[in-house]
């Protein structure tokens, strides 16, 4: 099928893109390069070199075979080239990954909240209309994230994405399924809530075949094709700001700087693995949406784990110092989280654990680019409340 896939150039798209691409999909990637320019403004940069994105699909040509076409504009600002693209392109699909994925840069300052809020959902709002102005039908995959459920401590596994309710008022009663109620514990959390409401009307109203992926935590950097060669490296992040916890700690280790936990370390996370999200877009778009079927949400993660369970696994695989530090967000200070993904699992998903990954992590990125790292950066200064 041919898809296009919206933000291939970043951390989630880039790998996607690539495991598309080998499987015989023809892809177009869309990318205003946004994440490179935020690199500047923090003056951080990837712990692995990142390619220019021109060299990247060159190269992806030269050992593969296989080309990837390359658009650069931002959907959230350029709605005519957008719709213009989608005419033209007539994909099968559109994978959505082109918004401002970092909760810690969405509450730098109010810049960054305005920021934040205008990219993400003039993007999502601008790819709904496109689809339906163009009359084709298009399967559009969007790239949530778990923390649209909120981190709080309900007793109860979280479903996939509904909730069967009942509403008394006296003696009359009803049952009613929803969405699951949302608890955004960030301004990047909250565009992600707000984007399901975008998908559950356009799908209501105009019909769009639509699966939304709520995504844990990605940690790794490598999948089977971005390691053929070193232009097709992925990012690894892990300033304060984008790295995600897992690939800090793992940074962190390899400099012998002590692992940083914020509070207790009590919070608890859902994970995954970036050869798993490949993986689950490939499904998601094997599996779409038939006509008229509701919304199709997915849990995409594998498994959950407290932030100091974390620490003291890379700490007993790497011999790194813990250190506790006050906690930047404004969240409980212990959370459990219990999540349903049963239907990747069902649909094939075979899932890379931490027990299997974490020592080839270490050795091959974080070790081997330790050198190019800025110490200067590794701590979160981006503060939820003043």
């Amino acid at each position: 099928m041919k898809v296009i896939i919206l933000g291939g150039d970043g951390f989630c798209g880039w790998p996607t893109a690539l495991h598309l691409s080998e499987l015989g999909h023809s892809i177009v990637i869309v990318d205003n390069l946004s994440r490179r320019k935020i690199d500047i403004e923090l003056q951080v940069e990837s712990l692995t070199p990142i390619a220019p994105i021109d060299r990247r699909v060159e190269t992806w040509k030269e050992v593969s075979g296989k080309d990837i076409k390359f658009l650069n504009f931002d959907i959230a600002q350029d709605y005519e080239i957008l719709l213009r693209t989608i005419k033209e392109e007539k994909p099968d699909a559109v994978v959505h990954f082109a918004e401002q994925r970092a909760a810690p840069y969405s509450m730098k300052s109010s810049k960054h909240k305005i920021y934040t809020v205008n990219n993400n959902l003039n993007a999502t709002n601008n790819l709904c209309c496109s689809i339906v102005e163009s009359g084709l039908d298009i399967h559009l995959v969007h790239l949530g994230t778990m923390g649209v459920y909120g981190y709080g401590t309900s007793g109860m596994k979280i479903p996939e994405g509904y909730l069967n309710v009942a509403l008394k008022e006296g003696d009359k009663s009803a049952e009613m399924e929803i969405l699951y109620p949302a608890h955004p514990g960030s301004i990047y959390h909250m565009t992600k809530t707000q984007d399901q409401l975008f998908f559950y009307f356009y799908n209501k109203n105009d019909k769009l075949r639509i699966t939304d992926l709520h995504q844990g935590i990605v940690w790794g950097t490598q999948t089977d094709q971005t390691k053929r060669h070193e232009n097709l490296i992925n990012r690894f992040d892990y300033d304060g700001d984008y790295g995600t916890v897992l690939n800090r700690f793992l940074m962190q280790s390899a400099l012998g700087y002590p692992l940083t936990v914020h509070g207790t370390g009590g919070q608890t996370r859902a994970f995954i693995h970036i050869k798993d999200t490949a993986k689950c877009i490939q499904i998601a778009l094997e599996n779409p949406p038939q006509a008229n079927e509701r919304v199709k949400i997915y849990n995409q993660m594998v498994e959950t784990h407290r932030v100091k369970d974390l620490a003291q696994k890379v700490s007993k695989l790497t011999n790194a110092e813990i250190t506790y530090l006050k906690n930047p967000r404004n969240e409980a200070a212990e959370n459990d989280l219990h999540v349903k993904n049963d239907c990747f699992l069902s649909d094939g998903l075979l899932p890379t654990t931490l027990d299997e990954g974490l020592l080839e992590e270490v050795i091959e990125i974080a070790e081997k680019f330790k050198t190019r790292a800025d110490t200067t950066k590794i701590l979160c200064k981006s503060n939820w409340t003043n």
